[in-house]
């Protein structure tokens, strides 16, 4: 036998994140079971272009895919990354989300009626878009006569085209494209015991995430974000929106005059975080309850803030209070290596980097 025939190879993987304001690039390996971050790299927009990465419509990109993916490169050079293996996200906001049941049919007729089905719920031709679908509820041991609950997503073609062209023009192999909401589910929730909410709030949409023992049970976006709580103080205080953004993210909430100018804003979130939780507790029966006054009731056990807007302070307090839930910032690297040096910066810019590290980790699994 050849010595060291039984050696494990390191692998590595680049998640990328296409945001409104930002491209990021995480490259994380792994060597057997151990998880590290070896690379990460980010353009704000603004650096080099005089427009964002995203337009307010949902399905487009702002720059030429020429540009974009001249902007990965550089990126990839400067930080000296050298896989070229990876995985992009893509907005909760390009994708089509539906959740439905399936009378009790055998597990072989459920592909058939989940296409026919899903016709239902695509707003758009289907020969217009590629779908994914998973059975979200546990189906071994039931009972024959039980339904199927069916997670459907669909993305339109034109979307996965664009992505398509950008991986190619820059060079790269694309594994896989992955709706975000299930790149920040595998970096801050997989391993969540019990009933969540996962929050994600980036610059232009926050997404409200119902995750159940790591899988989505119930999905909402709004056209509310971090850059909605910059303009507001930007128009407030007269300021310029880059002074906003400074104001908001070193005062945050403590501050007085800031509170109540994000108030109303503040209140639309917690309106929407409310109205997920109690459409999630009027559905039917899960695998996660809490067995309330002899009767069998779901229970939301914590919020989980991820995303850009995250670390605004007070932010977390704030939504604890208001709804009664326990809530913390979500830690992607939790289960990651990484320098001691690193600490604090992977510490500060954690929750906006849920969606490239959960995108690298879909690629090394």
């Amino acid at each position: 036998m050849t010595p060291g025939s039984f050696r494990v190879l390191p692998s590595s993987c680049l998640g990328i994140d296409i945001g409104t304001s930002a491209l990021k690039v995480m490259e994380l390996s792994r060597w057997g079971k151990r998880l590290s971050v070896k690379n990460y790299g980010e353009m704000q927009a603004g650096s080099l272009y005089d427009r964002p990465f995203r337009t307010a419509e949902k399905n487009s990109l702002s720059l030429s895919s020429k540009d974009l993916a001249r902007a990965l490169q550089g990126i990839i050079e400067e930080a000296k990354m050298q896989t070229r293996r990876a995985v992009f996200s893509i907005p909760d906001f390009s994708s089509f989300f539906a959740h439905f049941e399936l009378p009790p049919m055998a597990d072989e007729e459920i592909p058939q009626a989940v296409q026919y089905e899903a016709r239902k719920f695509v707003p758009i031709p289907f020969s217009e878009v590629t779908f994914d679908w998973q059975i979200i509820n546990n189906r071994k041991g039931v009972r024959k006569n039980d339904p199927a609950k069916i997670l459907l997503v669909a993305v339109p073609n034109e979307v996965i085209n664009q992505y398509r062209e950008i991986a190619e023009l820059a060079k790269l192999r694309l594994l896989t494209l992955e709706a975000e909401v299930f790149c920040v589910i595998r970096s801050c929730a997989r391993e969540a015991k019990g009933s969540v909410i996962l929050l994600d709030m980036g610059v232009q949409t926050t997404t409200i995430n119902v995750v159940t023992d790591g899988i989505l049970r119930n999905s909402r976006s709004v056209d509310l974000g971090g850059g909605s709580f910059a303009e507001r103080v930007s128009q407030s205080f007269s300021i310029d929106r880059k002074r906003a953004e400074e104001q908001k993210n070193l005062k945050g909430l403590a501050d007085p005059q800031i509170f109540q100018i994000l108030a109303p804003l503040l209140d639309e979130v917690v309106a929407d975080i409310r109205r997920v939780e109690e459409g999630f507790r009027s559905e039917g029966p899960v695998v996660n309850r809490a067995e309330v006054n002899g009767e069998h009731q779901k229970k939301i056990g914590k919020i989980l803030l991820a995303g850009g807007s995250a670390l605004l302070p007070g932010l977390a307090p704030y939504l604890k209070d208001a709804l009664g839930i326990e809530t913390q910032i979500a830690d992607p690297f939790r289960e990651i290596f990484y320098l001691p040096a690193l600490e604090s910066r992977i510490k500060s810019m954690g929750p906006a980097w849920a969606v490239s590290a959960g995108a690298a980790l879909r690629g090394l699994e």
